[in-house]
């Protein structure tokens, strides 16, 4: 059931909303940015995300892949999502909610998400990397 999620970094200068259905399932990804993250990750399509601040104060962090902006607060440093522009495999832009930082997710409902496991570090982002203990 899809439901209207609020989230924002540590300090709050950087929030946001996202409906989303979290039964249909997350994600961990193993590439350099994720896995140094420690991303827990649910894809959210453009119209069903809104950024409540102001869009200054973000800052946006973009590193081997052109089409990604990793965003973080400069106050307090949080990653609290992505945005994936195209080309990407979706052939629309949509973004990347970082599930810590979502301010009123039940931890029971988070427990019983489904978690696909990404294997971005080999750009086969379809398959499943070997190893997913350490994601």
């Amino acid at each position: 059931m899809q439901k209207t999620y609020f989230g924002s970094c540590a300090c709050g200068s950087v929030r946001f909303q996202a409906r989303f259905d979290l039964s249909k399932g997350t994600a961990k990804c193993n590439c350099t940015f994720c896995r140094k993250m420690r991303l827990w990750a649910v894809d959210v399509d453009a119209e069903s995300f809104t950024l409540l601040s102001s869009p200054t104060t973000l800052r946006d962090y973009q590193g081997g892949n052109a089409v990604a902006h990793h965003f973080f607060c400069p106050i307090c440093g949080i990653h609290p999502f992505d945005r994936i522009d195209t080309p990407n495999m979706k052939g629309a832009v949509y973004y990347n909610i970082a599930l810590s930082c979502l301010d009123d997710l039940d931890p029971a409902e988070l427990a019983a998400a489904p978690i696909a496991f990404c294997d971005g570090l080999n750009d086969a982002w379809d398959r499943t990397p070997a190893e997913t203990r350490h994601l």
